[in-house]
């Protein structure tokens, strides 16, 4: 079912977003700002209902690229993704009928909504990673079939650049990626464009509305005074992302981060509370496994989500820091995402990782 975004949404998407981008996808505050600024300059944003986007309508998906610790440095106008819409509706020879998010976690879940806002376009609720990925290619809209170029990325002072690998969608993110340190770490694209019928094909459906349940069942939570990580598995149980499982509980005793060719990459570690056990961390914009006492307990697609113990407030990969009180949750992704071909894209051999997948559901047991 299609709604009416307004800016009394957007504190609890922001929050949802940020559970759902796995410590990554861009501080989705300073998404949360610039959708506020063109909601109050232009009006609400229609949500589109996947199912309601006709086959032959052409949607465009816009976001973010770069290295999520260089945002607090480069905070954006707002027109970059806007602009590079336009450049590749140029390229095209036609114009869009709604943008959609690439992913649904962090920063890019807002990006497009500035789009919408300041163009008068819907916003489709879907996404193609279901969280939030470093890497371009690493899609459903690639795993199922869509190529993501031509692509415009386009840069703060206006610059705009065309790519077109083809269906390589592994070369499109290397040209982008070189583009995008070239640009200062930070660049706006427009990419995967597809008809509706392939985004009913192959996107992850109704992450949007999603990412704004789980950030108004946190903030519910807490005003009863409820315990906000079991009120979220049970809100998770209902959905797409159906087990939630606690991984660890303790204090971020050291974070090794770095940006480099593009990516805010590193590790950190933790001790629980009672000096007994330690949480590794290891993360490329995203956290891409938990382990525990030296054993996997979560890892990518699956999402390893760092939330303030207190609270439950989202906590990403370029705000650890040490002596913070944290637990980490493990989520399962959808079953679309974990498909030999999914896998295969975003799996943990994509990463350089030397474990075999397998579910949060198996590696780790439910808290009574």
């Amino acid at each position: 079912m299609s709604w009416l975004l307004t800016e009394e949404h957007l504190e609890d998407l922001a929050r949802g977003a940020a559970v759902l981008g796995t410590g990554g996808g861009g501080d989705p505050y300073v998404g949360r700002l610039l959708v506020r600024q063109a909601i109050r300059e232009c009006g609400p944003v229609t949500v589109l209902d996947p199912a309601e986007v006709d086959d032959e309508a052409l949607v465009i998906p816009t976001a973010q690229m770069g290295a999520p610790t260089v945002v607090f440095e480069k905070i954006p106008s707002g027109d970059e993704a806007l602009t590079a819409l336009r450049a590749l509706e140029r390229h095209l020879g036609t114009r869009a009928a709604a943008t959609m998010p690439i992913e649904c976690g962090g920063i890019n879940s807002m990006i497009p909504l500035v789009v919408a806002a300041r163009s008068g376009l819907p916003v489709v609720d879907a996404d193609g990673m279901g969280r939030a990925f470093p890497e371009l290619q690493m899609e459903t809209f690639g795993v199922y079939g869509v190529t993501g170029s031509p692509m415009a990325v386009a840069g703060e002072r206006g610059e705009t650049s065309v790519i077109d690998t083809g269906a390589d969608n592994k070369r499109m993110e290397w040209l982008a990626r070189g583009i995008t340190i070239r640009l200062g770490g930070v660049a706006h694209i427009a990419e995967y464009s597809m008809r509706g019928a392939e985004v009913k094909r192959t996107a992850v459906p109704r992450t949007l509305t999603l990412a704004h349940t789980v950030g108004r069942a946190l903030r519910e939570a807490r005003e009863r005074q409820d315990d906000p990580i079991a009120h979220l598995g049970e809100v998770l149980a209902g959905s797409l992302y159906q087990h939630l499982r606690v991984l660890f509980r303790g204090k971020i005793s050291d974070v090794e981060r770095r940006t480099e060719a593009g990516f805010a990459r590193g590790r950190a570690t933790a001790k629980s509370f009672d000096g007994r056990h330690e949480l590794d961390l290891v993360f490329q914009n995203e956290h891409l496994v938990a382990l525990v006492d030296g054993e996997v307990r979560c890892l990518v697609p699956d999402l390893v989500c760092v939330l303030e113990s207190e609270q439950a407030e989202p906590i990403t990969t370029e705000s650890l820091r040490y002596g913070q009180r944290v637990t980490v949750v493990g989520i399962s992704t959808p079953e679309l995402m974990r498909t030999p071909q999914a896998l295969a894209v975003f799996g943990p051999a994509a990463f350089g990782l030397r474990h075999e997948f397998r579910p949060v559901e198996a590696l780790t047991t439910a808290e009574s």
